[in-house]
This record gives C-alpha cells, structure tokens and sequence, in this order.
C-alpha cells in the first residue's frame, strides 16, 4: 500500500443511512448555523437547514429547561463538548416536549460537526449505544484506507489501489448494514414453515467471501418455522466469523491457509462449527457483546455475533457456544422449549 502523506478529509457517512435524528452543524461562522439534518430529524423536528443554533434550540426548548442545560445542548451543536447533553424539546407541530440526548460524533477535524439526538426516556439498547462509536470509530478507519488509495491511485494509475478502495467501500457497507439491523431489530419476522436449511445456509455462503476455506453439510438438518432472511443473515454472520477469526494456519497444497466450516444437525436444532483455533471458554459469552472483537485485524465490526443472538432470540432458539470436534468454535441452535401450563 502507497500512504497518501495527506490523504483527503473523509466524507461524512450520508445523514439518511442512520434510522435516528442526526444535525449537522457549519461551526465556521460567528454564529454557526444548521446545515444537514437527515430524515428521521425532519420528522421530529422539522426542517431547520439554516437556521443559527441558537435560535433552533430558543424555538424548541420547553420552557422548564435550566440555562446549564441550554449552554450544553448549544456546546455540543456547535461541536464545543465532548460529553452528552440533556434538553426537554418540542417537537414540530403539536406535541409534548421530551428529553432527548445530544450525543456528539466525533468526526475527522472539519467544518461541520455532527449530533445525534435520542429520547433520554428510551431504553438504552445496544442500537443506541453503539450509532455514535460505530460513525466515530468503525468507520473512520476504512474511510481513511479509501481515501489513502483513491490519492494514491490518482497518483500512480495502479488497479490494485482501485481493488482496495472497493474493498474499503465493502467494508463501510457492512458495518452500515450491521448497525442498521441493530437499530431497527429483528423481531418483525416473516416466519415459514418447513424451511431447507441446507438450501439457506448454501445461499448464505455464496454472498461471504469464504477464501480457502469450504463448507460441509454434515447430515440431513431438519426443516424448521424461520424466516429465510434473517436466518440468511444468521448464517452469513457466522461463517464471515469463521473465516475472519478461525484460521488455522494449516496449508492447502496450492499453500494456502484451509478451513472447513460444517453445518449439522443437533438433535431438533443445528449447529455452525469450524476446524479453526476456537474460542477460549472465559471469552464465550463476551462474544455476543456488542463491539467485542478478538484481535486486532480490523475485519470484524464487533456485532456480527450480537446480531446471530438477536435473530435467535427473535425465532425463540437458544443459542450456545462450545468447542468443536475439531477443538474450533461450535454454535449450537435450538428451539426454547415451551413452558409447562400443568
């Protein structure tokens, strides 16, 4: 890779790609002003795109909310605090006034800074807590490795920098698509019975990109209730970990690096498991954690397995993780049996 010794400010990630109300706050006047709101803030608020700071929040603000409160809401808006604010607003139109979190992105140094607001009354779900982290960090870094390469390429006319940069606008897809299924959740299935998991778990291996490594149907799986979708996603997520996290460092005979991933019946469930190094057993639970990753090689988002517990949970399977035959990683599936009314 050629660094780009001054590579290109990273654009911004597009406003209507986030399912929460986001502004976008021009801070090089004396009186910064509204530049970019996305949808979902048109929506509550509705379309402030150049008005001063100071003159939307005097608009919006109930009338029972402290000065303090008022000077942090304006510090984050114009990209002057760190931490999060709290303000009672009004919405557009005729509606009762709610607390709502200014919760500041931190942005590559620009023009304009960024705030997310949230109700302060909503749960804190892993949704919400991690949209700030994943647009301030995940992001950033393929953002910057993109815009490395497009300087580079424009430099040197080299086709490897243009493959990396595709690479690059691959990787921000993923981490978009994973935060958005978080942040609208899965619980709205479309279920169907008699599903062909062998079928679906074929389909999902042909959208990961899989390397060296192969896929087994160990034996005949059941049909189940699902919905093909998600449980495409499922699969999707847990072969992507495999293959990102399990190698084994054996090598092939064309010398590469081999890894087998197997889905098979367990009893009236199934199981997704690999050959690979395996998970140790204190870090097993923390896997479904949000943002928890393994290593360093920045390929995971930290919520791809968050997002297998949450499909599970919506289908109302347990989901277990222990060692494989192999001594790699094993996900085990089940149907949550139904409680007993005698």
């Amino acid at each position: 890779m050629d660094d780009a010794s001054d590579p290109p400010e990273a654009t911004p990630l597009p406003p209507d790609a986030l399912p929460v109300p986001i502004v976008g706050v021009d801070q090089q006047d004396d009186e910064p002003a509204i530049t970019t709101v996305n949808d979902a803030f048109v929506g509550r608020f509705g379309d402030p795109v150049g008005t001063a700071v100071e003159a939307w929040i005097d608009a919006h603000t109930a009338s029972t909310a402290s000065s303090a409160a008022i000077d942090d809401a304006v510090a984050v808006l114009r990209g002057d605090a760190a931490d999060d604010a709290h303000l009672r607003l009004h919405p557009a139109g005729d509606g009762d006034a709610a607390c709502y979190r200014f919760q500041p992105i931190d942005r590559p140094a620009g023009a304009v800074t960024y705030t997310l607001l949230t109700p302060c009354e909503a749960t804190s779900t892993v949704a919400v807590d991690r949209l700030a982290s994943v647009i301030s960090h995940d992001l950033r870094n393929p953002l910057d490795v993109a815009d490395a390469h497009l300087q580079a390429a424009r430099e040197t006319g080299d086709p490897e920098h243009f493959e990396q940069l595709a690479a690059a606008h691959d990787r921000m897809a993923r981490i978009i698509q994973d935060v958005l299924t978080l942040a609208r959740g899965e619980d709205a299935l479309n279920p169907v019975a008699g599903v062909d998991l062998e079928a679906v778990a074929a389909d999902a291996w042909a959208t990961v990109d899989t390397e060296a490594a192969s896929l087994s149907i160990a034996d005949e799986l059941p049909t189940l209730a699902a919905d093909p979708d998600r449980l495409q996603r499922l699969f999707e997520n847990l072969f992507r970990n495999s293959v990102e996290h399990g190698s084994t460092g054996s090598r092939s005979q064309t010398g590469e690096d081999t890894l087998t991933v197997t889905v098979g019946r367990d009893g009236d469930g199934f199981f997704v498991a690999d050959d690979g190094v395996g998970v140790p057993a204190d870090d097993r639970q923390q896997v479904f954690d949000s943002g928890y990753v393994r290593d360093d090689s920045g390929h995971g988002t930290g919520l791809g397995l968050t997002i297998v517990e949450e499909i599970a949970d919506a289908h109302e399977w347990s989901v277990a993780l222990t060692d494989s035959a192999a001594g790699g990683a094993r996900f085990e599936f089940h149907p949550r049996e139904e409680p007993s009314t005698t």
